[in-house]
Order: structure tokens, then C-alpha cells, then sequence
């Protein structure tokens, strides 16, 4: 088996969280969805998993997070600085929020950050590596 990465997202309403998913390119899969959650494939390599809150405590009882707090954010490499845009536009248009941070453009690299309806947050980024400046000498 490759290496993957499941990220499992505890989420406040199954079917909002689908479609705000969706919106932003994932994919459904079935095979690994129920009524307690869904997977949400980014990549051959990526995987999201939302989970309710119920189907979360099968997992741990640890206390949720804050709303308001973060304890962590994912980052999605996108083709293009306009796929970072649009990906903002759909998640401020399916629920989410988008900029939930100053927007970062430092020229071969823009960032773009994002919540999900249940405050999740996701940086939208595309990078130039042939354009990041050299290393400057100290």
C-alpha cells in the first residue's frame, strides 16, 4: 500500500459539510460514507473523512475544540493563483468562510485561507518553485 493520509474532521451537519466539500473539488466515495460520515477524496493520496459528532466519539472522548479556535490548518496545493480564488469563492458560497486570513502573496507563492461551515481551516496555496528567490547570505 502507498503512503496516504486520512484527515478526519469531526463536522456539525453531515450533508452541509458534503456539498461545501464537493464545492471545493473533492469527491465523494461511497464505499466509505455513511450516515455517520463521508469520505472525500482530494487525491489518489488524500483523504478527508467528516465525521458527526457522534460517529467522532466512537473515536475519542477528548473535548472539541473552542469555536473560534484553531488548532491546525491544511494546506491544498492548486494549479493556478485563479483555482486559489475560486476555491475561495466556493467556500464563501457553500457555507463557509473564505480569507480568514489577510490574503499572502509574495510573488511565486499566493495563499488564500479558508474555514468550513464548522470552522475547519484549509490554506489554498499555489507556488512557483522555479520563481522562489535564492536564499540570501547571512
Amino acid at each position: 500500500m502507498s503512503k496516504m493520509i486520512f484527515i478526519t474532521l469531526p463536522i456539525t451537519d453531515l450533508a452541509a459539510s458534503t456539498t461545501f466539500y464537493t464545492a471545493l473539488g473533492f469527491e465523494k466515495n461511497p464505499a466509505f460514507s455513511d450516515d455517520g460520515g463521508a469520505c472525500m477524496v482530494w487525491s489518489e493520496a488524500i483523504y478527508v473523512m467528516l465525521v458527526t459528532h457522534a460517529k467522532w466519539r466512537t473515536f475519542t472522548q477528548r473535548p472539541f475544540p473552542a469555536a473560534g479556535s484553531a488548532g491546525l490548518m491544511l494546506s491544498l496545493a492548486l494549479d493556478s493563483r485563479a483555482a486559489v480564488d475560486a476555491m475561495n469563492e466556493a467556500a464563501a458560497a457553500h457555507g463557509g468562510t473564505a480569507d480568514v486570513n489577510p490574503v499572502d502573496d509574495l510573488g511565486f507563492m499566493y495563499t488564500r485561507d479558508l474555514a468550513d461551515p464548522d470552522g475547519h481551516m484549509w490554506a489554498a496555496l499555489w507556488m512557483d518553485p522555479a520563481a522562489i528567490p535564492p536564499k540570501q547570505a547571512q
